[in-house]
């Protein structure tokens, strides 16, 4: 026993010391990245960077840029690219380029010194890639600047176009603003000198809904809309004339993308556009500050492409504004079927677009959506071009910084207008809405509640009809995975644990939470359920994720798959990892709730339910890789892996109430409920692991079966054998009486 406890209590400082060294590497990567141009600096020689200078001074200004001299003269400036601009590549990390920016404006030496490009590790030369940042030494953005549209000025490595157009991109834009910011580029200053504009932020209080063609002639949708015609025009303006007679270019359509975008983040123009529910599903995601996009489009060309699909970026789009830019990833992106705005036609796609949480978008200046069409002629040979659709906030939509009132109504202002509504009728709260138009699936989802309950209730009943109560669990189950998951998207995680104790620590808001009333219901319920009946009745009976190992698991025993039976002890220990898994998520929820949110991937559940395996590639392989798991071992994350569990188990020995019944020679000498457990719940010593415990009542169903519960089976037993002789030959002669001899006739 106390070598036991030894063993325990080293387990769980070994815990505490790995939890310990994780926020130390995670607080140490953050220092490291806030001193990465001084570090550079000092590993690469300034004469191979910068050719003639001797020495530089320390990095200083902002941007970051460290002074370059020859002799007692300046000659330059020495600068990191993603201090300038933010730059994102297909691993969402940034591409580190050191430039050496001459006094002239031109580039005088550039290296790169660090990335995480998947594409560039694996398969591109590190040669290519040096030879192609080596084309931009020589050139001299401030007297020649880039011209949007125009392809970049040095050819693209073919296989890695989106890797080394986002390097191309950084190099160009960070030197014109280096030269900005430290006067080399003197065009620059008259603009300067102009008086600012008054500063402007969006009106939060108008969120009045505008039809389709409202919106596009006040300017808050924004139209490109190219033909094959155009496109092939501006392949040979870019000297590309072999990829504007492609055949890949030949189309039936006459449209070749019809692209429309606008800012949904903004209440007036995402209500319009996305619906209500929509519109409060991405105000709750929303962080403060960031922003949204809704792209749209028709056409032969899709602005989506597939390369998100083998790589998790869209690389045909890209957000652009002022010296910054950025890509969307698959965990920004959510597929849309329509624009809810009345007369918004059909469209072949649509997609709503949220800021990554390392980029930026000031909503009230202007910014641009860069559109990349790219053909393939070989192997080895592809052309690309770009087309802008600009995009800029209209004032109708903004008001003054300083908190004046938006501008009155009138007829130049459409969305001052629609916002107008009497004073003395308020609008109800954003929540009351969504309940409103969700009343219909509250009202399904109480009634399968009640029924649940009534099921918990009457369970003695229900459990003494084995077929019954089968039949009722595997409806229930089918109920929970297609409608609780698949349709109401209602599925728990244990992000919502991590962000309800976060709320807890900073603004708690009832609003926040009652945003999504499925959710909202779901979570009351399991609350007052760990009261009576433990984690059992979120577990077992309503967790999409959890029925959808179960109904997996049955058809893979109804075609014979063999059932993998682990021991009671190594059952034990691997059950204690969902513990630590949660220990450790809760942990870096305390230290960073980006981080625990990104670590909670480890649930499969936003794959295989909410986005119903429509997602990159890993992630369908570790949630089809966890199912095919539970085919051998029924529910074998529910037992191992799941946080969400762990959280909902540890209070699990405070419920009040114990509804599942036992005999006293259950354990001792009877194991046919510890056999047949389906979760491995029940200890060899008859006692049921509250923490474990799922309530599928299976075991109550053999408590109440006189065929297969021992303990029954002797009891009738002895009751046979305690019944007096005297009453067998009654009972014979009944018997016979019953159950004439049918050959025998009848005595005349």
């Amino acid at each position: 026993m106390e070598g036991s406890t030894a063993a325990g209590l080293r387990f769980i400082r070994f815990i505490q010391a790995a939890f310990l060294a994780l926020l130390l590497c995670a607080s140490g990567a953050g220092i490291a990245q806030a001193q990465r141009l001084p570090d550079f600096l000092a590993a690469t020689p300034i004469g191979e960077l910068f050719p003639g200078a001797d020495r530089v001074d320390a990095p200083a200004g902002k941007p970051m840029a460290a002074k370059a001299y020859a002799g007692g003269r300046q000659v330059g400036v020495v600068y990191l690219t993603s201090d300038v601009v933010n730059t994102r590549g297909y691993s969402s990390k940034p591409i580190d380029v050191l430039v050496a920016l001459a006094n002239d404006g031109r580039i005088v030496g550039a290296k790169l010194v660090e990335h995480h490009e998947p594409i560039v590790l694996i398969g591109i030369p590190q040669a290519k890639v040096d030879r192609f940042i080596g084309g931009y030494v020589g050139l001299n953005f401030v007297e020649s600047p880039p011209r949007h549209g125009a392809p970049p000025p040095v050819d693209i490595i073919s296989g890695a176009t989106v890797t080394l157009m986002v390097i191309g991109d950084s190099i160009t834009r960070s030197a014109i603003a280096v030269a900005r910011a430290y006067g080399i580029d003197k065009t620059a200053a008259p603009a300067q000198q102009a008086a600012p504009a008054a500063a402007r932020v969006v009106d939060d209080t108008q969120d009045a809904v505008q039809s389709w063609q409202a919106l596009l002639d006040a300017g808050a949708v924004r139209n490109l809309r190219l033909s094959p015609a155009d496109v092939d025009k501006a392949f040979r303006d870019s000297g590309r004339g072999d990829a504007a007679a492609s055949a890949e270019a030949k189309s039936d359509d006459d449209t070749f993308i019809d692209l429309y975008a606008a800012l949904v983040s903004v209440p007036a123009i995402g209500r319009s556009l996305l619906g209500d529910t929509e519109w409060q599903r991405l105000k709750e995601r929303l962080k403060p500050g960031q922003q949204a996009v809704l792209v749209a489009g028709n056409g032969a060309y899709s602005f989506k492409g597939s390369g998100y699909v083998r790589g998790g970026i869209f690389d045909r789009v890209e957000v652009i504004q002022d010296e910054s830019s950025f890509r969307f990833r698959d965990r920004n992106h959510q597929r849309l079927a329509d624009v809810a705005a009345q007369g918004a036609p059909a469209f072949r796609e649509v997609a709503l677009f949220v800021v990554p949480d390392d980029a930026a978008l000031d909503p009230v200046a202007p910014w641009r959506l860069q559109l990349m069409v790219q053909r393939v002629l070989s192997v080895n040979d592809k052309a690309f071009v770009t087309f802008d659709l600009t995009y800029e906030l209209p004032r109708a939509y903004t008001r003054p910084a300083d908190g004046a009132q938006p501008p009155a109504a009138s007829a130049g202002n459409p969305a001052a207008a629609a916002q107008a509504a009497p004073a003395d009728d308020p609008a109800p709260a954003l929540w009351k809405q969504i309940w409103r138009g969700k009343a219909g699936q509250v009202a399904i989802l109480t009634v399968a509640l009640l029924v649940l309950v009534g099921i918990f209730f009457f369970q003695d009943q229900l459990t003494s009809r084995p077929l019954l109560h089968d039949r009722l669990r595997l409806a229930f189950l089918a109920f929970a995975l297609f409608w609780i998951g698949w349709y109401g998207q209602a599925q728990l995680s244990i992000v919502n644990v991590l962000t309800f104790f976060s709320a807890l620590r900073s603004d708690f808001r009832w609003e926040y939470f009652l945003m999504d009333p499925l959710v909202f219901i779901l979570w009351c319920a399991t609350a007052i359920s760990m009261v009576f009946w433990n984690r059992g009745a979120f577990c077992g009976w309503l967790c999409p994720f959890g029925a959808l190992q179960e109904l997996a698991n049955r058809a893979a025993r109804r075609l014979g798959v063999r059932q993998v039976k682990i021991g009671h002890g190594v059952n034990q220990r691997l059950s204690t990892l969902k513990y630590v898994i949660f220990l450790l998520l809760f942990g870096f929820s305390l230290y960073d709730l980006g981080l625990a949110e990104q670590l909670s991937e480890i649930e499969p559940f936003k794959t295989a339910i909410i986005l119903r395996f429509v997602r990159y590639w890993p992630f369908v392989a570790f949630a089809v890789a966890v199912l095919a798991a539970g085919l051998f071992v029924e529910r074998f994350f529910c037992r191992y892996l799941c946080p969400l569990g762990a959280a909902l188990a540890i209070p699990a020995r405070l419920r009040i109430f114990n509804w599942l019944r036992r005999y006293r020679d259950c354990g001792n000498p009877c194991q046919r409920c510890n056999l047949e457990c389906p979760v491995q719940a029940i200890d060899p010593t008859g006692e049921i692991n509250p923490n474990e415990c799922i309530q599928c009542l299976h075991c109550q169903m053999l408590y109440h079966h006189d065929q297969k519960c021992p303990h029954l089976i002797q009891k009738r037993a002895k009751r046979e054998r305690r019944r007096p002789p005297a009453e067998e030959p009654a009972e014979q002669v009944v018997v016979m009486h019953r159950a004439p001899n049918p050959n025998t006739q009848p005595e005349s």
